[in-house]
């Protein structure tokens, strides 16, 4: 059964850093993209960041640019989303999910994705 696991999430002040972890069992992470996704509330799921499973390719979307680094070590089935220089509106839930093995490329659309965790909540405030 593919299982993926967010943590790292929490409540933070502007300006400050939290990583999240995607932990993934059931299945092996090489072969998949992954992407993070968030949701605020009464907002549409966005695409936030996204990494390829061939050649460990990023992508992001224009207002975390600069201040998130995806990244992925297959040797733990994990993956990251380090946010840096965080900001109010950054506040959501956070989801990681994974796009594979057969169609592995990167995507911001939520129905790309097949397999999704639970969730963390990141809350950026004063």
């Amino acid at each position: 059964q593919l299982q993926l696991v967010e943590s790292g999430g929490g409540l933070v002040q502007p300006g400050g850093s939290l990583r999240l972890s995607c932990a993934a069992s059931g299945f092996t992470l090489d072969y998949y993209a992954i992407g993070w996704f968030r949701q605020a509330p009464g907002k549409e799921r966005e695409g936030v960041s996204c990494i390829r499973s061939s050649d460990g390719r990023t992508y992001y979307v224009d207002s975390v640019k600069g201040r998130f680094t995806i990244s992925r070590d297959n040797a733990k089935n994990t993956a990251y989303l380090q946010m840096s220089s965080l900001k109010p509106e950054d506040t959501a839930v956070y989801y990681c999910a994974a796009r594979g093995p057969t169609y592995s490329y990167c995507s911001g659309y939520v129905g790309d994705f097949g397999s999704w965790g639970q969730g963390t909540q990141v809350t950026v405030s004063s």
